[in-house]
């Protein structure tokens, strides 16, 4: 079993900044990708930035040159640092991890609870 705490959210002002974080614990061999998706009232949910256990990113092309992600493998943490925050960005945010739990088995998805990020004045 695998657990993602995401923290960081709350409530900005268009154009502010916060850093979203997650952290992953519990029994695992190795996580490979991991990512941030957010879902806002009434919208599909999206991918807003992955990265992989070599650092390789990919980002929505709505956050791009806003937002940035990054990961720290010792803590088994990933981060999203987000600035110049618009109202669109308001949703809540899921952290994501592809983990592999031994050499022999498939990788499996896990999900964290949500943070809420609400852009408003």
């Amino acid at each position: 079993q695998v657990q993602l705490v995401e923290s960081g959210g709350g409530l900005v002002q268009p154009g502010g900044s916060l850093r979203l974080s997650c952290a992953a614990s519990g029994s695992f061999f190795m996580i490979n990708d991991m990512g941030w998706y957010r879902q806002a009232p009434g919208k599909q949910r999206e991918l807003v930035a992955m990265i992989s256990s070599g650092g390789r990113t990919n980002y929505a092309d709505s956050v791009k040159g806003r937002f940035s992600i990054s990961r720290d493998n010792a803590k088994d943490t990933v981060y999203l640092q987000m600035n110049s925050l618009k109202p669109e960005d308001t949703a809540v945010y899921c952290c994501n991890a592809v983990v592999r739990h031994n050499w022999y088995d498939g990788a499996y998805d896990y999900w964290g609870q949500g943070t809420q990020v609400t852009v408003s004045s």
